[in-house]
C-alpha cells in the first residue's frame, strides 16, 4: 500500500480559505463515508483531520493506483468547500509515502502547529483515527501510520523539550501572562485585531483553555470569522473602551496609525476592576496602546522589543529541542517505510502458503490411500516425505536448469540462501561447484504423475 497525504494548513493557505473547509466532529464519519462513495472504484482507506489551522486527507491505496487518487480526493474537498480544484491545489501539500508519514509524525509531535509542541493537535489526530475507525475507512495501513505516530509523538515529548520552549513572541506572551496569573484558565482574554499575529496570539492562548475570549476588530466580519476558530465572543472597536475593565489580559495588533487604547481608557478600567492587575501585550508597529500605559502601578505591559528579547534568550534550546525531535520522527519515518515494504510481499507469502498447503494435502491424501491398502507404515512415511521434497525442490531446480549463463551464478546464490542456510558452504561456493552439472542436461520432466 502507498500513503498519501493532502495537507492544507496555516503555512499553505490564509485563515479565509481554511475556514472553509472546517469539518466539525459529528460531520468526520459522514464525510468520510461520502470520499469512499465517490472514489469506491479505488477502494482507499482514509481518514480526515481538521482543526482551526488544518484540514487534512490521508489516504492509503494500492500503489498502481495511488496516482489516480490525488485528482478527485481534490476535486471532492474543492466541492466541500465551494471553491475551484485547482486554486485548492495551489494552497494544498500533497505528500506520498515517506513525506506523508514524516509531516503526520511530525503533526502528532507539535513540530508542526503554530505553537511549538503544543500537546492539543495529538488529542485531535486520535480523535480523526476514531472517526475513520467509525466510519469503516481506517484499514491496516493508515492504522499503522497513526498508531506510529502516536508513539513517536509520545517519544518526542518524554525524550526532548520541545513543548517547553516558545517559538514566537505570541508564546511569550502566554508564557508572561502565565507568571502574573495563577491560572490561565480563569482569566479573560481580549484580542484586538484580526490579523495573522492576533490569530497566533489566539492559538497560543487558546490552547490554555482560558475563561472567556473577546476578539475586537474594525471590521466586524472579518473578527467573526476568526472568532468563529476559537468560539470566541466579537465585540467592536467602538465598544472597546466601554467594555475594557472586563478582561484580565489584552493582546493588540492592528494596522493602526493612531493608538488605540489610551491611558484614560486603562485608567476607568482599573477602577472598574478594583484595581486588579491588568497583563497588556502591544504587537504593533506603531503602538495600538499608549506608551504611558506601562507607568500604571497595576498593569503589566509588554511591547514587541519585550517579546523579541524573551524569545532570542530561548532560541539555542529551542534548536536543540527541535533537532532531537527531527532525529526521532526520521527513526520512526524509516522504520514505517520498511513496514509498508514489507507489506508489499504478502500476496506473494499468501500464495506461497496456499502452495504449502495444496502440496501437503496431496501428500497426506496419498498416503492414507497406501495406508489403508496395507503398506507398511515406514514405506509411507518415506513417500509421503519424498513427494514433499520433491514439490518443494522441482520449481528451483528448474529455474536453476533453464537460467541463461548470466543468470545462472546469481539464481544459484538465491537458491543457496533459500535451501541451505544451515550449510557452511557459501552460497557462492556452491554455485561455482554445481555450475558443470548445471551446463550438462538434465531431467526436468515433471514429477510422477499425482505428485
Amino acid at each position: 500500500m502507498s500513503v498519501i497525504a493532502l495537507s492544507l494548513n496555516h503555512h499553505t493557505a490564509p485563515v479565509d480559505l481554511r475556514g472553509r473547509f472546517a469539518f466539525s466532529l459529528e460531520q468526520l464519519s459522514p464525510a468520510l463515508r461520502t470520499l469512499r462513495e465517490g472514489l469506491h472504484r479505488l477502494t482507499p482507506e482514509a481518514a480526515l483531520l481538521s482543526t482551526c489551522n488544518r484540514t487534512e486527507l490521508y489516504i492509503a491505496a494500492d500503489p498502481a493506483r495511488s496516482g489516480q487518487l490525488v485528482r478527485p480526493a481534490v476535486e471532492w474537498l474543492a466541492t466541500y468547500g465551494g471553491v475551484n480544484p485547482d486554486d485548492l491545489l495551489r494552497h494544498t501539500h500533497v505528500l506520498q509515502r515517506q513525506e506523508a508519514a514524516r509531516h503526520a509524525f511530525r503533526v502528532a509531535s507539535g513540530l508542526d502547529s503554530m505553537v511549538l509542541g503544543e500537546p492539543q493537535i495529538l488529542g485531535q489526530m486520535k480523535q480523526a483515527v476514531r472517526e475513520a475507525d467509525s466510519a469503516g475507512t481506517l484499514g491496516t495501513t493508515l492504522h499503522q501510520l497513526f498508531q506510529r505516530s502516536f508513539s513517536v509523538a509520545k517519544e518526542v515529548r518524554t525524550s526532548t523539550e520541545i513543548g517547553s520552549h516558545s517559538i514566537s513572541m505570541a508564546a511569550a506572551a502566554v508564557r508572561l501572562a502565565a507568571q502574573l496569573f495563577e491560572d490561565l484558565g480563569k482569566i479573560r482574554v481580549l484580542f484586538v485585531g484580526a490579523g495573522e499575529m492576533i490569530e497566533l496570539a489566539a492559538t497560543h492562548f487558546a490552547a490554555k483553555a482560558p475563561r472567556h475570549i473577546a476578539i475586537a476588530n474594525r471590521t466586524i466580519e472579518r473578527g467573526e470569522k476568526l472568532a468563529a476558530h476559537f468560539g470566541a465572543e466579537t465585540i467592536r472597536l467602538a465598544d472597546l473602551p466601554s467594555r475594557l475593565h472586563e478582561f484580565d489580559a489584552v493582546v493588540s495588533c492592528t494596522a493602526s496609525s493612531l493608538p488605540l487604547i489610551g491611558l484614560g481608557a486603562v485608567e476607568r478600567a482599573l477602577k472598574a476592576r478594583k484595581r486588579r492587575p491588568m497583563f497588556m501585550v502591544d504587537l504593533a508597529v506603531p503602538r495600538d496602546i499608549e506608551p504611558e500605559v506601562g507607568q500604571l502601578d497595576d498593569v503589566y505591559l509588554y511591547t514587541v522589543d519585550d517579546l523579541s528579547a524573551l524569545v532570542q534568550t530561548a532560541g539555542e534550546k529551542r534548536l536543540a529541542a527541535v533537532a532531537q525531535a527531527e532525529a526521532i520522527i526520521e527513526s520512526g519515518v524509516q522504520n514505517f517505510v520498511h513496514w509498508l515494504d514489507q507489506r508489499a510481499t504478502v500476496p506473494l507469502i499468501q500464495a506461497l502458503n496456499g502452495q504449502a498447503d495444496t502440496w501437503r494435502s496431496t501428500e497426506l491424501a496419498r498416503a492414507r490411500k497406501l495406508l489403508a491398502r496395507g503398506v507398511d507404515v515406514d514405506e509411507v512415511l518415506e513417500a509421503l516425505a519424498r513427494g514433499l521434497t520433491q514439490k518443494m525442490m522441482h520449481g528451483a531446480m528448474a529455474e536453476l536448469h533453464n537460467a541463461d549463463p548470466q543468470q545462472r551464478r546469481q539464481m544459484a546464490d538465491a537458491v543457496g540462501r533459500l535451501f541451505l542456510r544451515g550449510e557452511a558452504r557459501a552460497p557462492a561456493a556452491v554455485a561455482a561447484a554445481n555450475e558443470s552439472r548445471l551446463d550438462r542436461p538434465a531431467d526436468t520432466r515433471p514429477e510422477r504423475s499425482g505428485s
